[in-house]
């Protein structure tokens, strides 16, 4: 019986200590802010803060029965016969009696707040501290866990990405196979008329010009529906390139370096096809204009063209044997002009670099007749297509460059091309559209030579 006595009163006391320690005062747990307090009176004591005799006796009586409960004669240890402080400390904790071990640490708190003012701040300090760094660490845990996502969404972008990249990637490939299986037999053609007897080389130039045609091939793509979109009347967003629908456009698509067959005995009809086949330009510009056009009029004075309203100048640039590469800069005084590179399949009779002017309704005899093909009318509108002329009547001409309005007044427009062929390549300063206003041209062309890429 007095076991089940005790037990229940063992119960009964782990339940209040329960209790005690969920017990709250000033915003914190009661037996953190004691311990504060404690450490503060140890700190303070006899320093900061200066108590009386009478109640240093109690704060350590609340002390000692927060600490052991209540005072219990049989187990303290003997005093010295002299220790009137140790007996006095003795006394004032055995008049507490059943003060329990909570309400000696709030009567400590009570106590000491009322005697020192200095401790309520000194808490609210040492809490302010402790939520702020709290506050850090949810911070902290908070960006941990930020990251963590931003890298698991970057891993998955990542995968994605990847896939994507695979998807295209066999998507270009079954492209490729359709148009390489499209345009073999003109390009193997091409290939053993320019290097006879060379399978090696042959077999270079085709996958060159495979390598061409898709590139050109894309463009042409990208450009027709850039031009559908731009000709809807509700301004819809330009829409992607489905590479699925290019892999049946390819297979079904019979106008691109089809017509020309075998068996035609004219060279240039038998070669149109190949052509189409052009790489693009490539162009940039740069700032110091001034010091251009002060090289170029200290010339011989070739390089200065006036242009006038209304006028079209074509500079015709023969390929050169020993070259592989076009260069071309221009810049104008004042306004801008149009602008662009066309390429003539055609055997150039000298290396003699020509210039031709036109109004603008007496063009150049290739635009006759081809005005829609090569983008003829509004410059800023750009070309509706990027197709070469093909014509029985004169040598078919390929687009390197569209003709576009360009900002030449204020930097240096620079340009190259990678040599296709034999060939004229033309190219086109237009003003047709200014009505008013000359312009005075600054320009260079020149080729790079075999012996400069192999030193």
């Amino acid at each position: 019986m007095a076991t089940m006595l005790d037990l229940e009163s063992k119960l009964n006391q782990i339940a209040l200590e329960e209790e005690d320690n969920q017990k709250v005062k000033w915003d914190l747990p009661l037996k953190e802010l004691y311990k504060l307090a404690l450490a503060f009176y140890k700190e303070k004591s006899g320093k900061a803060i200066h108590l009386s005799y009478e109640d240093n006796l109690k704060l350590i009586a609340f002390t000692q029965q927060a600490a052991h409960g209540q005072f219990d004669p049989n187990t303290a240890p003997q005093l010295g016969v002299l220790d009137v402080i140790g007996r006095d400390r003795r006394l004032a904790w055995q008049s507490l009696g059943l003060v329990s071990k909570t309400e000696a640490q709030e009567s400590f708190i009570d106590m000491l707040d009322r005697l020192c003012p200095t401790l309520r701040p000194y808490i609210e300090a040492i809490k302010k501290d402790k939520e702020e760094k709290l506050r850090k660490e949810l911070e902290e845990k908070q960006k941990a866990q930020e990251l963590l996502e931003q890298e698991k969404k970057l891993q998955e972008e990542k995968k994605e990405f990847e896939e994507q990249c695979y998807k295209e990637e066999m998507q270009k490939r079954q492209l490729q196979d359709a148009l390489n299986q499209q345009t073999f037999n003109q390009f193997k053609t091409y290939a053993e008329k320019q290097y006879p007897g060379n399978p090696e080389q042959q077999g270079i130039l085709i996958r060159q010009l495979q390598n061409e045609h898709y590139h050109q091939y894309m463009q042409q793509l990208h450009a027709q529906i850039k031009f559908t979109n731009a000709s809807n009347s509700d301004n819809q967003s330009e829409s992607p390139i489905d590479m699925d629908n290019c892999v049946d456009i390819a297979e079904k698509d019979s106008s691109i370096l089809k017509d020309e067959a075998d068996g035609k005995e004219d060279d240039c009809a038998d070669d149109s096809g190949e052509y189409l086949i052009i790489s693009p330009a490539r162009m940039w510009t740069r700032p110091d204009i001034k010091n251009f056009k002060q090289d170029v009029a200290a010339g011989s004075g070739e390089g200065v063209i006036h242009v006038g309203h209304g006028d079209t100048v074509t500079v015709r640039v023969p390929t050169h044997e020993g070259g592989t590469c076009i260069f071309w800069e221009f810049a104008t005084d004042s306004y801008d002009i149009g602008f662009g590179v066309y390429f003539e399949w055609t055997k150039p009779v000298s290396n003699e670099v020509t210039v031709h002017i036109s109004e603008s309704d007496d063009e150049d005899e290739f635009y006759e007749d081809d005005d829609d093909e090569f983008g003829g009318g509004d410059l800023e509108c750009g070309p509706v297509q990027t197709r070469a002329s093909i014509s029985p009547n004169r040598p078919p001409i390929s687009i390197i460059v569209p003709v576009y309005r360009r900002e030449c007044q204020n930097e240096i427009y620079v340009g190259s091309h990678q040599y296709p062929g034999e060939g004229i390549y033309l190219l086109k300063f237009d003003n047709s559209y200014s009505i008013w206003r000359s312009k005075t041209l600054y320009y260079r062309v020149y080729y790079e030579r075999l012996d400069e890429i192999e030193n």
